[in-house]
This record gives C-alpha cells, sequence and structure tokens, in this order.
C-alpha cells in the first residue's frame, strides 16, 4: 500500500466505487495518524508528543484486491472533507435497505387511567 497524494486519492477512490458498483464491498478506515511506522513495545503506550497542529489523519480504502491510502494534513482536512463526502454522497446509491424483524413478546402496554 503506497501513499497517494490527496487528489490522486480521490480520483482512484472514484474509479473505485464504478468499478465495484454492483459485485463488491468496498471497505473504509479512517484514523489518526502519529507517524510511527514500527508497533510500540507493550511495556506501555508512549506519551504523545505531537502537538494538535501537525496531526495527521490516515485515510484507507480497499476492495479486497486493490489498496489505496492517503495522509491528511490538519490544515487540509476541510478541503478534503468536502471533496470526501461529494465522493461518498455520489456513490453510496445502491445500498441495501435493512430488513427488521419484527419484536417479540415486547408489546408496549398503555397506562389506564
Amino acid at each position: 500500500m503506497v501513499l497517494m497524494e490527496n487528489d490522486t486519492f480521490l480520483s482512484e477512490l472514484t474509479r473505485l466505487f464504478n468499478n465495484c458498483k454492483n459485485s463488491r464491498t468496498i471497505s473504509l478506515t479512517m484514523k489518526r495518524y502519529y507517524g510511527q511506522t514500527k508497533p510500540t513495545p507493550r511495556k506501555g503506550r508512549p506519551e504523545s508528543t505531537s502537538d494538535p497542529s501537525d496531526a495527521k489523519c490516515l485515510i484507507r480504502a480497499s476492495d479486497g484486491k486493490k489498496k489505496l491510502s492517503t495522509l491528511i494534513n490538519a490544515k487540509d482536512v476541510n478541503k478534503f472533507q468536502m471533496a470526501y463526502a461529494n465522493i461518498l454522497k455520489a456513490n453510496m446509491d445502491s445500498l441495501k435497505k435493512r430488513e427488521r424483524r419484527p419484536a417479540k413478546g415486547k408489546s408496549k402496554s398503555k397506562a389506564t387511567v
């Protein structure tokens, strides 16, 4: 998985949505990135020495075959989030409605006055 530029990630994500429209599932993850590339020892968590101003966000997308990822700086979050939301709104139109089971044995009793 190679880190991409933000604009490249968004265009590849659109292409990934188009390719997986009817047949496959896409997984999207978003988490804070601390800059670590190796796991820390189990003795304890290291204290965060990073400032909130240089915080980054790691976003990953995968369809099982192709993996995409990008890092967003704190100053670019608003611009990226707007473009990301537009892509998600445009491509999440083929979602299936969830089937709900009727509640068994749980009937609401009305209080009589």
